[in-house]
């Protein structure tokens, strides 16, 4: 996927992305997530692949599989707690990733049109 059409997909503007891209912004969370979105990735494997975050530092998993198999909880309950772990997880993922001007050469896009 170009940057043209990822930006068209993201709804961010095209100068804007590259200018993200060339390490002359700093992407707030909520553009890192329209981005992920875009993508189809999620948040945190768009910081594992910037090189934010190594693989083995985020594994939400556990958390989210012991609320999936928790029979106390309602399926409503299991998805609005999911919800708002993941909500949590990737504040203090875009908290922690701070993104200083020039640390990112370019961006891998793996999976796309």
């Amino acid at each position: 996927m170009s940057i043209r059409k990822l930006a068209d997909v993201a709804g961010v503007s095209n100068p804007y992305l590259s200018q993200i891209e060339r390490g002359l912004r700093r992407p707030s969370a909520e553009i890192l997530q329209q981005v992920a979105d875009a993508l189809r990735i999620s948040v945190e494997s768009l910081y594992v692949r910037a090189g934010f975050l190594r693989d083995e530092d985020h594994r939400p998993g556990g958390v989210i599989e012991a609320i999936a198999h928790d029979p106390v909880l309602s399926d409503e309950q299991k998805r609005a707690l999911t919800d708002v772990y993941r909500s949590f997880v990737d504040s203090s993922l875009a908290a922690h990733a701070a993104i200083e001007p020039g640390e990112i050469e370019h961006t891998v896009v793996e999976h796309g049109d």
